[in-house]
């Protein structure tokens, strides 16, 4: 759900404290993303970070709290904005009525140090959200360039062209009596009816209402009762009084609504969640969604670059399968050659072809020959054939079985890209396809090498701990250095996943069915069968796990192993993972 104009309301009264601070820092943690840092006035030096996001599935401005990964190389815009903005005094923070624009004047040094006023304008409007600076109502530039003659065009050194702006009744302005004089005796929907009258609110809150006054989100106009009225009125009054900043969750715990009201129309079900004010809300609200969008912008590179290999060995894999079928004939051409030998007596040279009995078959047999080789020649032309097909046969069988590893090899790489959650991860598997040929070394990887991430950590019901690769280099450091001989090797059946490795009691404690259901579970979970069920999870000791001589990363054989079938279940993941 977009944010809508009246708790941006709300957003921009709390932002208000903000006012005399100075930008510290200003970070672009990704595309559509600009983090900028502010040092609050007083002797404590404070400092306290705003979030500006353009991204359309989750565009805001609020404080945050979140920790931000930030590119090595700032990308321009950002360079573009410290050179404006930093070190800037915020002097005023503006909205158009309730309009989803925030506007935030600094008060900067320009290049010839005079004083001048640069504006940061924060468009939260869905699919045309974006972050413009400004200077005299001129675009300097833009996180995203408009030059559509159809649209707004938003580009470098033309006149700042607000959004037009809707003849609507404020909420915050106007007596709640006149709003619903404005909708009463209408044949609309009361939802519907505040929409058309009332501005910068959302869906949510006009159902709400309608809940709230009649017990029907569908509630018509024209059909409410006198107490209706009032108790329509009543919400009115309490909304811009006395908010209430709620969060809604669906059964499945994914986040579905906000407003600055109490939610009750979803019913039992849906949960609930209160914040003690309106940035935390809209922060807590978008954090994780954006969190993720943003690790998957810089993994879209890398996933490119893999998905690229991966289709490369595959076209290749499927030409030499194509090529080792073309051998099978080859024995024929053996066969041929020794009918000829067997009747060299009764050929000559310069024969185009010639019928022999076939002592293989039983049959007569029509063989082409080339009349300008002896019989003898012929003969060792169809055995040198069939040498040819024999010796290709060999390595084209050699190449198969390195392709069909390459190819899981390369699955497992893409498996662990869409998993990854942090820099720190993608960084690691750059360094591991640097290592492999498939990308060109970066120093900087290396230089890194040091800071690798940890496993995944998990703890079993009956308090076994579960450790959980997150890529093909942590699994190899899991399977082959970390675990013991005695602990248990899981890993999903056929399917591209991480290594678990459920560490057993030093007491010597046999492990219990339901510890290695759980492992199995983490297994499944973290691999490719994800919303799969019934996903084969193969596990067996760590002594019997074994990297062939020049495998690539993760990749092992094993024996002794049973197999087990488990359906994947997210409740479970973060039961486990809450019990360390």
């Amino acid at each position: 759900m977009s944010l809508d104009g009246a708790l941006l309301h709300f957003v921009k009264e709390e932002l208000s404290e903000l006012v005399g601070a100075r930008v510290e820092k200003i970070y672009q943690p990704s595309r559509d993303e600009l983090v900028i840092a502010l040092r609050m006035l007083g002797g404590g030096r404070t400092s306290k970070k705003l979030i500006f996001s353009a991204n359309s599935a989750c565009a805001r401005v609020c404080l945050t709290e979140a920790e931000f990964e930030n590119p090595k190389t700032p990308p321009m815009f950002c360079m573009l904005m410290r050179k404006h903005l930093q070190g800037g005094k915020l002097v005023g923070i503006r909205q158009d009525g309730l309009e989803r624009i925030l506007c935030f004047d600094f008060e900067c040094i320009n290049e010839i140090g005079d004083v001048v006023v640069n504006t940061l304008c924060a468009e939260i409007m869905g699919r045309s959200a974006n972050i413009i600076l400004l200077r005299n109502d001129r675009v300097i530039d833009s996180i995203k360039r408009v030059s559509d003659e159809c649209s707004r065009r938003i580009l470098p050194n033309i006149v700042y062209e607000a959004p037009l702006r809707q003849d609507r009744l404020n909420l915050f302005e106007t007596d709640p009596r006149e709003i619903a004089a404005k909708i009463e005796g209408s044949s609309e929907r009361v939802s519907k009816a505040l929409m058309a009258v009332l501005e910068g609110i959302a869906p949510v809150f006009a159902r709400e209402c309608a809940y709230y006054c009649a017990g029907d989100v569908d509630a018509v106009c024209a059909e409410l009762s006198a107490e209706q009225k009032t108790k329509l009125c009543e919400f009115l009054e309490n909304a811009k009084c006395s908010p209430k900043f709620t969060e809604i969750t669906d059964e499945s715990g994914k986040k579905k609504e906000l407003s600055f009201v109490g939610i009750a129309q979803y019913g039992e079900g849906f949960g609930s969640r209160s914040f003690e004010s309106a940035n935390a809300l809209v922060d807590d609200f978008y954090a994780k969604s954006d969190a993720g969008d943003r690790i998957r912008q810089r993994a879209r590179d890398l996933m490119k670059t893999v998905n690229n290999a991966y289709e490369r060995a595959r076209r290749k894999l499927e030409i030499r399968k194509k090529e080792l079928s073309e051998c099978g004939g080859r024995e024929r051409l053996r066969e041929i050659g020794d009918l000829i030998n067997a009747n060299i007596f009764r050929l000559e040279k310069g024969m185009t072809k010639c019928t022999l009995e076939d002592f293989y078959s039983g049959e007569p047999c029509e063989i082409t020959l080339d009349a300008r080789l002896t019989p003898a020649q012929n003969a060792q032309r169809y055995y040198a054939e069939y040498r040819k097909l024999s010796n290709a046969e060999e390595k084209l069988s050699e190449l198969i079985k390195s392709g069909s590893g390459e190819l899981l090899y390369l699955d497992s790489v893409l498996d662990s890209v869409s998993r990854a959650e942090t820099d720190k991860e993608l960084s690691e598997i750059r360094r591991e396809l640097s290592e492999q040929g498939y990308i060109r070394k970066d120093k900087q990887i290396f230089k890194d090498e040091k800071k690798l991430s940890e496993p995944l950590k998990y703890i079993s019901s009956d308090g076994y701990e579960i450790l959980v690769g997150k890529n093909n280099r942590q699994n190899d450091l899991l399977t082959l250095k970390t675990a013991r001989a005695t602990d248990i090797w899981l890993h999903v059946k056929d399917i591209a996943g991480s290594h678990v490795i459920l560490r057993t009691a030093d007491n010597g404690n046999p492990l219990t069915q339901r510890t290695i259901f759980e492992a199995a579970q983490l297994a499944a979970y973290h691999s490719k069968g994800r919303d799969s069920s019934g996903v084969p999870v193969d596990y067996t000791m760590v002594k019997f796990v074994k990297k062939p001589a020049g495998a690539k990363p993760g990749m092992v054989i094993f024996t002794n192993n049973k197999t087990m079938f488990v359906t994947p279940d997210e409740s479970v993941v973060e039961k486990l993972r809450g019990k360390d």
